[in-house]
């Protein structure tokens, strides 16, 4: 198992009964995450979940322990989803959500990158929509708002490759 941070996240349904507004957005992140893993044959099923980063409206990350079906499948991932493409990040480089949102925004970028140059998306994170220039577009500005405007309030854990040294 690769480290993830604990201390960083909180268990789905304790989040969600501190949630006073934006329940049903939160629950259909949460529910898009879920179904993102249910689509790989990797996984044979959700364990527990976590959240890690959540922004109404915009994005959730979402941690998951889940029972792999191969022994090389490490029983934790990450979940990005949100108002982009859901996909998913191994916890191999991402100790804690800002780690895995870093991953996710430079892998989408490659995605981008491939897409405006006119090269195979094939062998790159998959994204359910189609590669064309204006969805790369789109998606390209969208990946420069969650770096700005989300990635830059997390500096410190973006630093962070283990555990904290005593």
């Amino acid at each position: 198992m690769h480290y993830v941070d604990m201390s960083k996240v909180v268990e789905t349904s304790a989040y969600l009964k501190t949630l006073s507004q934006d329940k049903d957005d939160f629950s259909e992140l949460l529910r898009a995450a879920g179904d993102e893993l249910a689509f790989y044959n990797w996984c044979e099923g959700i364990l527990q979940s976590y959240i890690g980063m959540y922004t109404p409206g915009i994005l959730g990350v979402f941690l998951f322990q889940i029972r792999p079906a191969r022994p090389e499948v490490d029983e934790w991932v990450w979940v990005i989803t949100g108002d982009l493409p859901t996909a998913y990040i191994t916890t191999e480089d991402a100790p804690n959500a800002a780690c895995a949102l870093d991953g996710y925004i430079g892998a989408m970028e490659e995605w981008v990158a491939a897409v405006e140059q006119g090269e195979s998306v094939q062998s790159l994170i998959p994204v359910n929509a189609p590669p064309t220039p204006e969805y790369a577009q789109a998606l390209k500005v969208r990946l420069e708002l969650l770096d700005q405007h989300i990635l830059s309030d997390h500096q410190d854990d973006l630093a962070q490759t283990g555990p904290a040294e005593s």
